[in-house]
């Protein structure tokens, strides 16, 4: 069962659980789709989280909003923010990370960064508390590439705890799941062009 925080005639907006793939796999069908479906058969994928992340997720209920919000994601007119724990202690308030990212194609699904092939890659984050060895941050994508944000906050000696990907040791013992949550998401509604935002309670 999905929980639905927030719906209309061409929205559903949905709690992703972490460890639920988005959409189906090569070998594993179920995801969030695939439940949703059960209950909205309509429901269109727009975007989607990485398996081991929490958080809002928006599904179109029919194919003109699902163009209208594709086109937001294109042109990057939403707003997502973000919230992970950290290993270390971030020492500035804030900052921005921009560094070009591609697939890390023997090791794939991994992702490195690479400034010849690499992709643009922006992330802004913000501290939000600094809990003895780890930190509480709030992150901004810029852009939405895959695995943007583990990879970045790796490549600035920050790894989520968690990562099963990207992180080793204690930071990877550090807890049972990734500790990246899509907390809100905002953006234009297909009919009326009102703004809204959705949040989640982040789960830790």
């Amino acid at each position: 069962m999905i929980t639905i925080l927030q719906e209309d005639d061409d929205l559903l907006f949905i709690d992703k659980p972490a460890g639920l793939l988005s959409v189906p796999g090569k070998t594993e069908p179920d995801c969030v789709e695939a439940r949703l479906r059960e209950s909205h058969p309509e429901a269109l994928t727009v975007h989607r989280l990485d398996m081991a992340t929490s958080g809002v997720m928006v599904f179109a209920r029919n194919k003109a909003a699902q163009r209208h919000l594709g086109l937001q994601f294109e042109r990057r007119h939403l707003d997502k923010r973000y919230e992970a724990i950290v290993d270390g202690i971030v020492q500035d308030d804030s900052g921005h990370i921009d560094l070009p990212l591609r697939a890390d194609w023997p090791n794939r699904p991994l992702q490195t960064v690479c400034h010849e092939q690499g992709r643009p890659s922006q992330t802004v984050w913000r501290v939000m508390a600094r809990m003895g060895d780890r930190t509480r941050l709030e992150l901004t994508p810029l852009t939405g590439r895959s695995h943007q944000l583990r990879v970045h906050l790796k490549a600035i000696g920050h790894v989520i705890l968690g990562d099963e990907f990207y992180a080793s040791g204690d930071a990877l013992a550090a807890s049972d799941r990734l500790l990246l949550h899509a907390r809100s998401l905002s953006l234009f509604k297909p009919t009326g062009g009102e703004r809204v935002t959705v949040e989640n309670l982040v789960p830790f």
